[in-house]
Formats: C-alpha cells, sequence, structure tokens
C-alpha cells in the first residue's frame, strides 16, 4: 500500500527532518512539502542534522507548490487536525481509523472526500496520505474538507500540544502496526548453544569435583547427576558458560584435595 506524508506550509527547517527520520524508523519514505517556508529547506543544515540519517528519504523528497500536485495518485487521505471542525469528514484515532480502514469497513466513506472534486477516486489501497499543517497555524479547513477522515492523536485532556515531528512519528507508528509492523530487534544474536558432547564432559568433571568436596556419595549417588543433567538442559548452555562450569568443577577439586 502506497503511503505519502504531505507537509504543508512548514515554516522550521529541523521538523523536515524530523519528519523524515520519524518515517524512515518505520520504513516509509514518500515525503512531499507543499510551499515550505525554504525552498531549499531539503538541503538546509538543520534540516540534515534533525535526520539523523534518513537522509535518502530527503533526497528522495519533493517540492511541490499546490496540495492538488503532491496529492497526486493518493485515493485515501488523512488529515491531522488536533481542533474537531463542525463541518467536514469524521474526527477518529488513527488506531480506531487504521483499524476500520484495513477492515474496509468505512464503506462509502472511502469513494469521496468532502469537497475533494480534484482527488482520483480509486480503491483506498492505491495510496494513503496523511497531511500535516504548518507549525503555528495546522490545517486550512479548506483542505481538512477535502480529506476522508481528520486523525486526531489522544493526549492529555489539559495538554495536547505536539510538536510536528512527535506527531508524525505517532501517526507513521501506528501506520506501521496496522500494517504488520517490525518484529522486535534482539539486542543479541541468539548464542550458540553447547551440543550434548559438551554437557556430558561438564557433567563428569562435576561429578568428579563433587564426589571431592564430599557434597556426592559415589556409594549412594542417587538421582543427583540425573537432576543435574536435566537442570543444565533447562538451561540450554552456551560453550561458554560450559567453560564456566568447568572452571568452577576445577576449583571444586582444588579445595576438596588433601592437604599436605
Amino acid at each position: 500500500m502506497r503511503t505519502r506524508f504531505i507537509l504543508i506550509h512548514t515554516s522550521h527547517a529541523g521538523n523536515v527532518g524530523a519528519a523524515a527520520r520519524a518515517m524512515k524508523t518505520m520504513g516509509f519514505d514518500d515525503l512531499v512539502l507543499v510551499a515550505p517556508r525554504w525552498p531549499n529547506v531539503l538541503r538546509r543544515e538543520e534540516t540534515i542534522q534533525r535526520a539523523s540519517g534518513a537522509l535518502d528519504v530527503l533526497h528522495n523528497a519533493r517540492i511541490v507548490e499546490t496540495l492538488d500536485e503532491a496529492l497526486d495518485g493518493m485515493t485515501h487521505l488523512c488529515a491531522t487536525a488536533m481542533t474537531p471542525r463542525d463541518f467536514g469528514p469524521p474526527t477518529r484515532s488513527p488506531r480506531g481509523h487504521f483499524d476500520l480502514l484495513l477492515k474496509g469497513e468505512l464503506g462509502a466513506q472511502n469513494q469521496q472526500a468532502p469537497g475533494g472534486d480534484s482527488v482520483q477516486r480509486t480503491a483506498p489501497e492505491a495510496g494513503v496520505a496523511f497531511l500535516f499543517g504548518s507549525e503555528r497555524f495546522g490545517m486550512a479547513n479548506e483542505d481538512v474538507y477535502r480529506c476522508h477522515v481528520a486523525l486526531s492523536i489522544p493526549t492529555n485532556p489539559g495538554f495536547g500540544s505536539l510538536n510536528l515531528g512527535a506527531a508524525i512519528q505517532v501517526v507513521a507508528y501506528e501506520w506501521r502496526q496496522a500494517l504488520g509492523g517490525f518484529a522486535v530487534q534482539d539486542a543479541l544474536p541468539t548464542p550458540d548453544r553447547a551440543d550434548a558432547a559438551q554437557v556430558a564432559g561438564m557433567l563428569g568433571h562435576w561429578e568428579q569435583a563433587l564426589t571431592a568436596i564430599g557434597f556426592l556419595d559415589p556409594a549412594a549417588p542417587k538421582k543427583l547427576m540425573p537432576r543435574l543433567n536435566q537442570l543444565f538442559n533447562r538451561a540450554q548452555l552456551t560453550p561458554e558458560e560450559i567453560h564456566i562450569l568447568r572452571g568452577v568443577a576445577k576449583a571444586m577439586l582444588q579445595a576438596g584435595a588433601p592437604k599436605r
């Protein structure tokens, strides 16, 4: 599903970089700027610094003069507006709307946006656009009216102020999660497991050590060693851990050796 983020009349270069970073972390790369304050905003130092490495998103971004140009090929338009309008599209949370959209439960709302005659009407799967207004004034009413929904991020009722980059990050995250999300990355690669021969060798070493310190009676071993075997199997030891346990066994043997 094509996804486009559209920033309208953006006035702070840093927010363009923050938008690129937010998009790339969620796997999106289609960014369009409508008449930004700075014509060279994609090359400004502040933009590049705030992008934090998402330079490919900036490189592929486009600057256009009108919203019509930015909406080319998009079929489902999502405004972002913290202030509800008394006229226009319904206001929903991103998560709630995305659930309805992907389940195909929006019905006729997907076929025509209020006042959006210039937007191509095809299946909603062809392209979803997220529109963000200027930092100072938000989205103009006429732009909101063109959209199928006004997304409102649920925030603290007493303080709902979100930076533009933060708002884009939230919407990008919710949309990525709705599309299936990414797997959580392991901090470290899965370690190798010790094989059966390594575990058996370590257990033999421990049997000697436990006997040397008087913990194991060879004449009446009962089920101590089989239970230790099961314990270590559950632990799924690595070769490094086998080495540590052999070091412990060696120390026990030295401690249990007769004093001269």
